[in-house]
């Protein structure tokens, strides 16, 4: 009997694996076969151009990362950009989708054109926030209308890295917002009208009803937002034509992985020493911060 349903069992699992294979080796090809190899160039030193060389050199690469000034500025950038943008994304989706689900007249119209951004190529947008960023563009006449002094948003470089944090954080919090919006549908009326037999007025039934109910989702929400602002790029890469200039102020820690790997010959080991210590620093804040919304839940 047993070597039946051992048979049996065999003959089950070798026919699930055999219908997962297609999905394995994707897997394998596309996303664990290249970590692997990331990690394998990243204790080497690595030529691609004319003979291809892999030379170990250990921890060579990773030792360098603290010697390396441009390094420092890329991941000074990265942690600034990610402590204002994610909060401010996450604070702005919240309000929103609040304000949509509160039942005013026009709220198909509104979800619309909220999300708009979100349908939008972040290349495309980038390109229009450009034209807006110039110096003769449309913010700088609206601050000339009103009378107030207008910025080289562009060539700033105390203000080109806010100029792209204020596009990102337009164009992310709508997608967060939908998140949100799901969310708050989901609340049951029965907490708030609790609440206002209690006495409590709208904010106060905002931040002591919806808030804690949405503590899972905020969570959700700041670990998507940590994750996609480290891997910040393709708006600092066209912003500065690639250079993370003005002075360094938009250089990004994935910026600099590019420049490493891509423009400069003998670098390839060391963007990927970098690649796999960026992708060590997100692991080590999303753990952090799923451990503090656990610690919030228990009181």
């Amino acid at each position: 009997m047993k070597e039946k349903i051992s048979k049996k069992a065999l003959r089950e699992a070798g026919s699930s694996y055999l219908l997962l294979s297609p999905t394995l080796f994707v897997l394998l090809l596309f996303i664990i076969g290249p970590i692997l190899f990331a990690v394998y160039l990243a204790f080497h030193k690595v030529e691609l151009l004319g003979i291809t060389s892999f030379e170990f050199v250990g921890f060579s690469n990773f030792e360098k990362i603290l010697e390396d000034t441009r390094a420092k500025i890329a991941l000074w950038n990265t942690v600034k950009y990610v402590i204002i943008v994610v909060p401010c994304q996450t604070l702005l989706a919240l309000v929103l989708a609040a304000t949509l689900n509160a039942g005013l007249k026009g709220e198909k119209f509104f979800r619309i054109v909220y999300f708009l951004p979100t349908l939008t190529s972040s290349a495309v947008l980038t390109l229009i926030f450009m034209w807006m960023y110039n110096q003769n563009g449309l913010i700088n006449n609206v601050l000339k209308l009103f009378g107030f002094p207008t910025y080289n948003w562009l060539g700033d470089p105390d203000v080109a890295l806010n100029a792209i944090m204020i596009m990102n954080i337009w164009s992310t919090a709508p997608f967060f917002m939908v998140i949100y919006l799901a969310a708050l549908q989901d609340i049951p009326d029965s907490l708030y009208e609790a609440a206002e037999l209690d006495g409590a007025n709208t904010l106060q039934k905002f931040w002591y009803v919806t808030v804690p109910y949405l503590k899972p989702v905020t969570s959700f929400v700041v670990i998507m937002g940590l994750i996609g602002t480290f891997q910040l790029f393709d708006q600092s890469y066209i912003f500065s034509k690639g250079s993370g200039g003005p002075n360094n102020s938009t250089l990004t820690v994935v910026l600099l992985i590019y420049q490493y790997a891509f423009k400069n010959l003998g670098t390839m080991g060391y963007a990927a020493a970098l690649a796999f210590a960026l992708a060590i620093i997100i692991l080590v804040a999303t753990l952090l911060q799923r451990k503090f919304s656990k610690e919030e839940s228990l009181y």
